[in-house]
């Protein structure tokens, strides 16, 4: 295989789901002491989430704390506890273009701003045949690492 163009610097999220993200934040906030740093809405998405955060500086883990707005429709991010992980890369655009030609799968929606305002994208948790190589039934989220992680976590 050749030469990787870009690296994975480490763990920038979790996303936990569930029907009522109060009860994930009694277990997340109320008892093990993340704090609440934001929140987001999107239809698009159908998601309302609570975003926390453990650690400080470039080992800051962000945890979503997520509810569908609707329980009905999709994307539906209650039905996996475990939504999504999300790995810092230091090149985004450099790794989605290596990753797809070598036959990896990228869910709808292409390179765009998530929800904490970094540049992010999705591989599909299932192969096709075009594209043979996913996430093996889990959701992983590519996130842009800025400037100053990329320098904390190139090591």
């Amino acid at each position: 295989m050749s030469q990787r163009p870009f690296k994975v610097l480490g763990i920038q999220q979790i996303a936990i789901g569930g029907p009522d993200k109060k009860r994930l934040q009694t277990l997340w906030v109320d008892m093990l002491g993340l704090e609440v740093t934001g929140t987001f809405k999107s239809e698009k998405e159908n998601v309302d989430e609570d975003i926390c955060a453990i650690g400080s500086g470039p080992f800051k883990v962000e945890v979503d704390l997520m509810q569908p707005l609707d329980p009905d429709k999709k994307p539906a991010v209650h039905t996996t506890p475990l939504n999504h992980v999300g790995l810092w890369i230091d090149d985004l655009p450099l790794a989605v273009e290596w990753l797809t030609a070598k036959g990896v799968r990228f869910a709808p929606g292409g390179i765009r701003k998530g929800a904490a305002g970094f540049d992010i994208c999705f591989l599909h948790p299932k192969s096709n045949d075009e594209f043979p190589i996913a996430g093996e039934g889990v959701l992983i989220e590519l996130v842009q690492a800025p400037p100053e992680v990329v320098a904390a976590l190139s090591v």
